[in-house]
C-alpha cells in the first residue's frame, strides 16, 4: 500500500480498538473458526482504506455473521466529513429502502394472525385506489387511460406488482413515472392522507399483477398496516419487531442523541462533483413512510437479518414462523410476471422478488457471487444487506453514499466476502 493508504488503514485500525467497548450485536467468533479466511477478509480493510484515502466515500460500518456468530464488525473513516467526526460502530444510518423488508415482516406478522391476507384487496382499506387508471404511452407522447383489469391485492404491494412507481427526472422518456414524486418527497411534504390522496390521482404504470415495477408499493403497505393495527407504523414495528429482538436504535423519528450519531455524506458527489445531500437527515418526516423513512445502526440490522436467517427467531424471541419466512424469501414473480428487478440494480440479473426482498433464483447471471436462495435489499443512501442461507451468512453495510457510487460498494463488498469463504 502507498503511504496515504497505509495512513488511512492505520486510522481505521486505531479507531476500531478505541471503540471496542461497544457490545457486539451477536455472539462473536474468529472468522477462521467458521470457515472464513481472516486473511482474505482483511481485504475489506484495505479496500475501504483506499476508498477513504481517495475521498470516494466518507466512511462505513460493516457487520458480517456466519453460523450466527459475528466475525467482522468494524467502523471505517468519517461519520461526518464536514465536521471531521470519526465513524463509530453505533452510527445511525438513513436506511431508505432497507425500511421495506422490515415493513414486510410487520405485514406478515398480521398475516399470521389472520388479520391481513395476501389476497385481500387494497380497496378494502383504501377505496380510493379503485379509481386509478393505467397510463398507456402513445406514439404522440400522450397517455391513454385504461381501467384496471384486475384489482391491486396486498400481495402486489409486497412484490411491487401494484403498478405504482417512483418519480424520475422530467427529461426521462418514462411518461408515467415523470408524474410521480421522488421517493422521499411525500413524507417530507405532507401527512399520510395527503400522500394517499395525491398518489391515487396518478396513473398506474401497468396493469396490477403483471410487472415488477419498483415504487411506492411499500409506503402504501405501511399505510394499510396502520389501518389494520390501529397503530402508527413505527409504534407497531417497535412493539412487534424492534424491541423483541433488541434493535435498540431502529426508529422513524430520531432523538437528539441519535442525531449526534448520524452518518453524513460528502457535500459533493465524488463521481460527478454535483452537490448532494440526504434530506431526511435534516427534515423530520410527517408520517412513517414504509418505503424509505427508517433509521437504524448496522448492529440493529444484522440482528434483523440473523432473525430472518434463523427462520423468524432470535435469542428466544420468535417474530415469524419458519414457514412464513420461507414464503417471504421465495420468488413471487414467476413466469407470468415481467421481471424488471435488474432494472433497479444491474448486478441483480438472475434475481426474482419475494415479499419485500430480492431473491436469487439462478446460478450465474448476476455480477456478484452467491447462491440461489440468497435474499437481500439495499437503500438509496448507501446501505446494503444480504443473507445467504446456504452459506449461513448475513452481511450488512452502512455508508452515507447517496450517489451512483453506492452500487460500486455493494458489488465490491460482496466480491470480497464470498472470496473469503473457504469452507
Amino acid at each position: 500500500m502507498n503511504k496515504l493508504v497505509m495512513t488511512a488503514a492505520a486510522a481505521v485500525i486505531g479507531f476500531n480498538s478505541v471503540h471496542s467497548v461497544h457490545s457486539a450485536p451477536l455472539p462473536e467468533a474468529t472468522a477462521d473458526d467458521v470457515g472464513v479466511s481472516q486473511h482474505r477478509l482483511a481485504r475489506l480493510d484495505e479496500f475501504f482504506a483506499r476508498e477513504i484515502a481517495s475521498q470516494r466515500v466518507p466512511g462505513a460500518v460493516i457487520a458480517i455473521a456466519r453460523d450466527g456468530k459475528l466475525i467482522h464488525y468494524k467502523a471505517y473513516g468519517q461519520l461526518d466529513p464536514a465536521k471531521g467526526k470519526s465513524m463509530r460502530l453505533d452510527a445511525m444510518f438513513a436506511l431508505a429502502s432497507m425500511t421495506k423488508p422490515m415493513v414486510a415482516v410487520a405485514g406478515l406478522i398480521l398475516m399470521e394472525q389472520g388479520r391481513l391476507p395476501l389476497q385481500a384487496r387494497l380497496t378494502d382499506y383504501y377505496p380510493e385506489f379503485a379509481n386509478m387508471k393505467v397510463g398507456v404511452p402513445q406514439h404522440d407522447g400522450s397517455l391513454e387511460f385504461q381501467a384496471q383489469s384486475s384489482p391491486i391485492y396486498i400481495h402486489d404491494l409486497y412484490r411491487h406488482t401494484s403498478g405504482l412507481t417512483y418519480g424520475v427526472p422530467l427529461d426521462s422518456s418514462d411518461q408515467v413515472s415523470r408524474l410521480y414524486p421522488h421517493f422521499a418527497a411525500p413524507p417530507l411534504r405532507g401527512d399520510k392522507q395527503e400522500f394517499i390522496e395525491a398518489i391515487t390521482k396518478l396513473p398506474l404504470a401497468h396493469q396490477p399483477g403483471t410487472e415488477f415495477e419498483y415504487g411506492f408499493s411499500t409506503d402504501v403497505l405501511g399505510a394499510v398496516l396502520e389501518q389494520v393495527s390501529q397503530q402508527r407504523l413505527g409504534d407497531y414495528l417497535a412493539s412487534n419487531l424492534w424491541k423483541p429482538i433488541e434493535m435498540q436504535d431502529a426508529t422513524f423519528h430520531l432523538s437528539e442523541s441519535q442525531r449526534e450519531r448520524l452518518a453524513h455524506p460528502f457535500p459533493g458527489d465524488p463521481l460527478t462533483g454535483k452537490p448532494q445531500d440526504i434530506e431526511l437527515l435534516e427534515s423530520p418526516t410527517k408520517f412513517d413512510c414504509g418505503g424509505a423513512c427508517a433509521f437504524a445502526t448496522v448492529g440493529d440490522y444484522v440482528r434483523f437479518g440473523q432473525m430472518l436467517l434463523n427462520g423468524g427467531e432470535l435469542d428466544g424471541q420468535r417474530i415469524l414462523g419458519p414457514k412464513t419466512v420461507r414464503h417471504m424469501i421465495s420468488d413471487h414473480l414467476g413466469a407470468e410476471i415481467k421481471n424488471k428487478v435488474a432494472n433497479v440494480e444491474a448486478h441483480r440479473a438472475g434475481f426474482g422478488f419475494g415479499l419485500g426482498v430480492a431473491v436469487r433464483v439462478n446460478e450465474g447471471l448476476s455480477a456478484v457471487p452467491g447462491n440461489p436462495g440468497e435474499f437481500s435489499w439495499t437503500g438509496a443512501y448507501g446501505t446494503q444487506f444480504f443473507c445467504d442461507p446456504k452459506e449461513r451468512l448475513v452481511v450488512v453495510v452502512g455508508t452515507a453514499a447517496p450517489g451512483e457510487i453506492r452500487k460500486y460498494y455493494r458489488e465490491q463488498v460482496q466480491y470480497i466476502v464470498y472470496a473469503a469463504i473457504i469452507r
